[in-house]
């Protein structure tokens, strides 16, 4: 594995390639989970290898400000400096953006920031067990609650009193699921049926392919909050189905590619 480093607005940001160089234009912004107040772990870095040697990919991950003191404005703000910085050396058709659990959550709410602000958007999103809507306003979280191993509404709660500089749970910045939908790229999402995520992740995808959006949505039964990142069964599963998934998406980019210059000539 080859791994650089450089900082952003003062904060670290990996490039993590694979041994035997790149194989692909594909380039992904990871972007990791733990309730924006958690650094990234072991967990994350093992699923981030694991990726760019199987995918063939430069896989870009920025360690942002948490936090406390740090709050979203300055969050969002690096992450964005940091895909506009990708922007300049690669295609946005060649971009994909994977995010895990608050990662996720960040990885639709870059989007449709970069659409506010008339930026090119990425090609793709992978978002495991996300976090897409933080109202938690539906009755079902309740029971789902109850099986959750992991998560809790209360210590969700706090996280998000911490990071959300004041903003209303309901804000798009803060729930994705009441922004704008339609501008999203064609997403795969993983979610498990013992996580407390589940009905809002759900109702995300059913509102997203309402307005136009293209959702792939893989739901593990019996698997609880970020299971991808934990050497099972079922994550070997799922990592084999963010592989496929990105690897017909380039195929099918590659051969529209290889044919423009023909259609070109025919024009």
């Amino acid at each position: 594995m080859s791994v650089s480093s450089h900082q952003v607005d003062g904060f670290p940001v990996y490039e993590v390639s694979p041994r035997s160089g790149t194989k692909t234009p594909m380039r992904v912004l990871y972007m990791h989970g733990g309730a924006y107040v958690f650094e990234i772990s072991r967990y994350h870095w093992g699923l981030i290898a694991e990726m760019a040697e199987r995918l063939g990919a430069q896989i870009t991950v920025p360690i942002y400000p948490l936090a406390p003191p740090n709050d979203l404005h300055s969050m969002f703000g690096m992450v964005s400096n940091v895909y506009d910085a990708m922007l300049e050396e690669t295609a946005p058709q060649d971009i994909v953006f994977m995010g895990d659990s608050a990662g996720g959550n960040m990885a639709v709410v870059i989007t449709m920031m970069a659409a506010e602000r008339g930026r090119d958007l990425p090609a793709r999103h992978v978002l495991i067990s996300p976090g897409l809507d933080m109202s938690l306003q539906d009755p079902a979280v309740l029971d789902f609650e109850k099986r959750d191993p992991w998560l809790g509404i209360p210590g969700g709660l706090e996280a998000i009193r911490h990071y959300s500089a004041g903003i209303d749970r309901s804000d798009w910045r803060i729930s994705p699921i009441f922004g704008n939908l339609a501008i999203l790229p064609p997403s795969l999402i993983l979610m498990g049926t013992h996580d407390l995520l589940y009905p809002g992740t759900i109702a995300f995808a059913e509102k997203a392919r309402s307005a136009g959006a293209q959702v792939d949505l893989m739901v593990e039964p019996g698997m609880f909050h970020v299971w991808p990142l934990i050497p099972t069964v079922e994550a070997r599963r799922a990592r084999d189905r963010i592989v496929t998934y990105l690897e017909k998406w380039q195929r099918g980019s590659s051969a529209a590619n290889a044919s423009a210059p023909d259609a070109a000539q025919a024009s």
